[in-house]
């Protein structure tokens, strides 16, 4: 079929069921879901991991491997069913009407092959064009993606480019063929923040552009708010609810879509008085689902005798556009009541100093040309002139994009590098230059790291029980092996693990429940202080909230200081107390998270909040999308480091920002702000995030 107007659905998915087949069983991965993409339309695809978003994805890309068998229903394209097609009718169908762009770009390129050349071969294969035009085609979509320099671009390997301007360069070629559908499987879980939005932006404009559909897969809802028209909502396998954005965010009539949604931290929330609520329970394992409803299990509104017999169907939603639940009882459950507030929590009374950093500064030689070695020296200026204080019982966030220094200073801070410069104070005692094969017991024991990836951390051949065990024979802890038994038990127990679990393997656990063990791990020895490098990054939404309340409880009882880094501004909202902002190796803001959240902001916190997407139809944001990449840390701009990409560098006279690095200044109640700008100046900013009325 040629490209001409097509007036009709462009996909069509009907009762479609995917299984995948193993030597011992069929498994179940997607069953009876259905779901229709208009022209134009953008369809937002959500749901924890192993839902069978991806599935759906592939089932369309018809690319489900050898095990996996349509083994029911229809997935039309333009009113053509995918199923009865060829081979041939299929592979011109693929990537030149419908484009896939996945969640690795690296995945996606050739790490051999420059960039123009990848871009070429689409036009060069899919319609047979002219190395000429292929070339000019190829330098209009990036100019397109909005790519610096884009001759250059051209002319590059992948690997010379940022992971931003790789997932750009994917898009790109993606649209090179301008296809009918899009579809985007977390096309921007890899990245940053502010490049996230600057994807999304881009996403949307070109979507439009183009007259574009899409289906877009996320665990984000805040994402899907900000890029899709519609939303499909899934939990194990199938489709619980769908409808138009506005639909489902505020009369939201699937319990799932209800639990999602108390699970995330939208502003306002307030880890003491209103902790987030976790959905209780596991996700099913598809050869393990309940009978009748999927979510039973789960639901807050369960019914036994009702809600597990039989199957449950989509019912229609009446009034609104196109809106299905799949459940029994939504007609009948009061969707306005207002959350059961879960217990409330005293506020922890902050201690003592425990830790002090006093102009740390971390630099690296690296040679200028790092392949061969040799040549001139370079200096990496990774931290400069860090200070801050954190105390007993206080949760301080480090925010900032990658490369803003965040893990140079956790490094310092846990002995694995050592600084170039400054005083790092644990209990008032100097350990910045102590590595940490030098360091004692307490010490190693009093400064712990919980990771981002819990399967990167844990032994996979050994229990968890015994690993737990061996933290505590490295700490010293326990007079005999019963009395670290024990001890071990208590640390299940605080991380709310079963007893049982101590028998287990980790590939026996779920991603969630691996976390725990980690966070087990690093308070075997008694932490004072615990780095949460991007704990719950890896997690499903429904998961992060257990987290994240499980690590203040902790807190709670323990005293500890959490130094929380994360670039999700939702979540440092939510839990932490002060906030410092990081870029390019200089503390920009500092400050409690009120006065961090409200104006004035540094130009970059500023930006920051813009980018973030807020899962909340009612909130309005200022569009503040920042241009470029941040810069390398080896070759830092002269003056101040955000320069390249302020918006407010015109309002400073005489060019101070390009020349002069400012110093930190304070402004009310120790927030502390380094930037150019005037105080009158920096009293006129506007909020960033405001709630519309009603």
């Amino acid at each position: 079929m040629s490209k001409e107007e097509y007036d009709g659905p462009i996909l069509e998915i009907d009762k479609l069921s995917i299984s995948f087949f193993t030597r011992l069983r069929e498994i179940p991965a997607v069953m009876d879901f259905s779901c229709t993409v208009r022209p134009g339309e953008a369809m937002g695809l959500v749901g924890e991991s192993g839902c069978g978003k991806s599935t759906v994805a592939l089932g369309v890309m018809q690319d489900l491997g050898v095990n996996g068998r349509i083994v029911g229903g229809s997935i039309k394209f333009k009113g053509r069913d995918l199923n009865e097609m060829s081979m041939e009718d299929l592979n011109h169908l693929r990537g030149n009407e419908i484009a896939m762009i996945y969640q690795e770009p690296m995945a996606s390129l050739n790490p051999a092959m420059k960039i123009g050349k990848q871009l070429m071969e689409v036009p060069m294969i899919h319609e047979g064009v002219g190395q000429e035009e292929a070339y000019a085609r190829a330098l209009e979509v990036v100019t397109d993606v909005k790519l610096p320099d884009p001759k250059r671009m051209l002319d590059s390997f992948p690997h010379q480019l940022s992971g931003g301007q790789q997932q750009r360069i994917v898009i790109a070629m993606a649209l090179m063929a301008n296809p009918s559908l899009l579809i985007l499987d977390e096309p921007t879980t890899a990245l940053d923040v502010t490049v996230e939005a600057a994807v999304v932006e881009l996403v949307k404009d070109l979507g439009k552009k183009y007259g574009t559909s899409m289906l877009f897969i996320s665990h984000n809802l805040g994402l899907v708010l900000e890029t899709c028209d519609r939303i499909c909502v899934m939990y194990s396998g199938e489709a619980v609810e769908t409808g138009s954005i506005e639909d489902v965010f505020d009369k939201m009539r699937h319990p799932y879509t209800q639990a999602l949604f108390r699970s995330i931290p939208l502003p306002g929330a307030d880890k003491n008085a209103r902790p987030l609520k976790a959905i209780p329970g596991n996700f099913p394992l598809p050869h393990e689902r309940p009978p009748g409803c999927n979510f039973g299990p789960r639901c807050d509104y369960f019914e036994d005798g009702r809600c597990n017999q039989g199957d449950i169907f989509m019912s229609d939603v009446p009034g609104d556009d196109r809106h299905g639940s799949r459940c029994l009882k939504w007609q009948e459950i009061d969707w306005d009541a207002p959350m059961v507030v879960t217990e409330q929590k005293e506020k922890a009374k902050v201690g003592d100093v425990v830790l002090k950093m006093d102009n740390l500064k971390k630099h690296y030689e690296v040679a200028a040309n790092a392949l061969f070695g040799g040549g001139d020296k370079k200096v990496v200026k990774a931290n400069e002139t860090l200070s801050f204080e954190a105390r007993e019982s206080e949760t301080l966030a480090i925010v900032g994009e990658s490369g803003c220094g965040k893990s140079t200073f956790a490094k310092v801070l846990m002995g694995l590098e050592t600084a170039t410069d400054g005083q790092i104070l644990l209990d008032n005692r100097n350990i910045e230059a102590v590595p940490i094969e030098e360091r004692d017991t307490k010490t190693v024991g009093s400064v712990q790291m919980v990771f981002q990836n819990p399967f990167d951390t844990l032994n996979p051949s050994m229990t968890v029980g015994r690993q737990i065990i061996r933290a505590l024979e490295i700490f010293g802890i326990g007079d005999n092996d019963k009395a670290r038994h024990d001890r071990m038990l208590e640390l299940l127990d605080l991380v709310k693990l079963p007893r049982e679990f101590a028998e287990r393997m980790p590939r026996q656990l779920s991603g969630g429940q691996k976390q725990r063990v980690g966070i087990a791990r690093a308070f075997a020895g008694g932490a004072r202080i615990v780095v949460a490098d991007e704990p719950v990054s890896a997690l499903d939404v429904s998961v992060q909230a257990a987290v994240t309340d499980l690590l203040m409880e902790i807190q709670r009882e323990e005293k500890t200081t959490l130094l929380f880094i994360s670039h999700d501004l939702s979540i440092v909202r939510y839990l932490s107390d002060r906030v410092m902002v990081m870029y390019l190796g200089h503390v920009v803001e500092l400050g409690d998270t009120e006065q961090v959240f409200a104006p004035p902001y540094h130009p970059y916190t500023e930006a920051l909040l813009s980018a973030v997407p807020i899962a909340d139809t009612k909130i309005e944001k200022q569009h503040i999308v920042l241009e470029g990449d941040i810069p390398s840390a080896m070759n830092p701009p002269p003056g101040c480091p955000f320069q390249t990409r302020c918006r407010w560098k015109d309002k400073v006279p005489g060019g101070l920002c390009e020349t002069e690095i400012p110093e930190q200044k304070t402004l009310a109640d120790g927030h502390q702000i380094k930037c150019h700008l005037s105080n009158d100046l920096l009293a006129e900013m506007m909020p960033v995030i405001k709630v519309a009325a009603e």
